[in-house]
């Protein structure tokens, strides 16, 4: 990894060591012959990390070393200063990329940073894994939705982003345009693209590196022709080599997280049943990590429904596992015996203690006779369903009960409740409540807030009342995936 601090204080030293030798270079050119003079004064300054000391850092010391008249102190104290100054403003770009956690956050902080090193305004990248493997994504900088398809609708093969994204020869060290519109093998769509967005000039630099290969690849816009100096593409191709490697870490870590929404959608219901007299709609968030909060609902006989809540202990796949099995047991339990919630929940119970006793887990599970609106319930340690309604937004009472594998025989009576024609029960994980960040009197007051603030026109809606409760619980980024907290709402409404 380029340590750009690192590269400063080695120039600072190289510049302490210029200055004490000031004396010396003195002494030399009043007894040195004049025209030896220039050949001893330039001084042999040595590669470091990367950095080319031959590559000009300044426009007012752009002049050969051999041509600089007087005392070579000062020239030689200006350009190490520039090479510090370069390096410092290197080291704060990558300073601020590196405090980027999120893929789009450090592809706008690229391609900012990217444009300020180049001198352009505006900027497109694509990112785009060689292997096929990860996320993919087109991101504008200057440019709006409209203009971004403008410049897709140009053949890929026409446009120098293309060329680097295939990996074409002569595109590793980047492509410079400087007059787009002068050339006269520029394909007719890209000119008429150019002109109708009004850049005349490009810079592409390729995204990629021995360890990770090729991500995709960016490309600066110029509204005039012009192009890069050789500082500047010098500068810039070391900061993409840092954000080349900064991204792969990001690609990886979306990766696993991908993976891991995909095995706790998998261990969730495919579709919710089609029960008359109900309708049912469930919202599901999944940490990064991947979590045990799990939802169910399964038809059973006599046109009956079993709807239930839960959450296993921990995060990670152990957890996700865990709820897996503890689901699939629940299933076969209402089959047998749905109508009866307390006997249900004492089989789960039984069976965690006895096939991981290590493990505790809550869960909620209602018998439901959709035809006479008749609800039966039973909680192990889980929080209280909620009912919205024109008339009253309240919660459930249900008694107090230890979670599943906290006690030696787990045992805990059962709730009956009959909803109205047009209200909606809310079941949900504490995961709702726990990522507000608030505490868990006001969360649930937050809570009930929420549903008494669904409006009338969506009651009647359970997919809509769930989404309300939702925003509301969760306004400003706390819904995000990257919350350790998994989040699940299993909304039922009765006709």
């Amino acid at each position: 990894m380029l340590d750009i601090g690192l590269l400063v204080r080695v120039h600072v030293d190289a510049l302490i060591v210029a200055q004490n030798h000031m004396g010396v270079c003195d002494a030399i050119r009043r007894i040195a012959p004049v025209g030896k003079l220039a050949a001893m004064s330039a001084p042999h300054l040595p590669k470091v990390a990367g950095i080319d000391p031959e590559v000009p850092v300044s426009t007012h010391t752009s002049a050969p070393l051999t041509e600089v008249p007087g005392p070579p102190g000062p020239f030689i104290q200006d350009r190490l200063a520039g090479w510090v100054s370069d390096l410092t403003t290197l080291h704060e770009l990558t300073e601020r990329l590196a405090g980027t956690n999120t893929l789009d956050g450090a592809l706008n902080e690229l391609l900012q940073a990217g444009a300020a090193l180049v001198g352009a305004r505006r900027g497109l990248l694509v990112l785009e894994p060689a292997n096929g493997e990860g996320p993919s994504a087109t991101l504008g900088l200057g440019l709006s939705h409209a203009e971004l398809g403008h410049i897709e609708t140009v053949p890929r093969a026409a446009t120098a982003l293309g060329r680097v994204l295939d990996g074409l020869p002569g595109t590793a060290d980047g492509v410079t345009s400087p007059d787009l519109l002068g050339e006269k093998d520029l394909d007719p769509r890209q000119r008429e693209v150019a002109a109708r967005l009004g850049y005349a000039a490009s810079y592409a630099l390729p995204l990629t590196s021995e360890a990770v290969g090729r991500l995709g690849a960016a490309v600066w816009l110029y509204d005039e022709p012009a192009e890069p100096a050789q500082k500047q593409r010098h500068l810039a191709g070391l900061y993409a080599r840092y954000a080349t490697e900064h991204l792969a870490r990001l690609v990886e870590l979306e990766r696993a997280r991908a993976d891991v929404a995909a095995v706790a959608e998998e261990l969730l219901p495919s579709r919710l049943p089609r029960i008359p007299g109900v309708q049912l709609a469930a919202r599901h968030r999944t940490g990064p990590r991947g979590g045990g909060d799990w939802y169910d609902a399964l038809p059973l006989p006599d046109r009956t429904l079993g709807l239930a809540v839960g959450s296993v202990g921990g995060s990670g796949p152990s957890a996700m596992a865990a709820m897996g099995r503890l689901r699939a047991s629940l299933r076969a339990y209402a089959v047998m015996e749905g109508e009866d919630p307390v006997a249900v929940l004492s089989d789960l119970e039984l069976l965690l203690r006895l096939t991981e006793p290590a493990r505790t887990a809550t869960a909620l599970f209602a018998y439901c006779e959709p035809a006479t609106r008749k609800v039966v319930l039973a909680g192990a340690g889980h929080t209280p369903p909620l009912v919205l309604g024109e008339r009253r937004c309240e919660f459930v009472e249900t008694t107090l009960s230890a979670p599943l594998g906290m006690l030696a025989c787990w045992e805990a009576p059962s709730v009956e409740f009959s909803p109205a024609p047009g209200e909606t029960v809310l079941l949900y994980t504490d995961g709702l409540l726990r990522r507000t960040g608030d505490a868990m009197d006001r969360a649930f007051a937050r809570l009930h807030s929420a549903a008494a603030s669904v409006p009338k026109s969506d009651r009647h809606d359970p997919a809509a009342v769930a989404d309300h409760v939702l925003r509301t619980m969760l306004p400003d980024g706390l819904d995000r995936s990257d919350s350790a907290e998994d989040v699940v709402i299993l909304a039922a409404h009765f006709d």
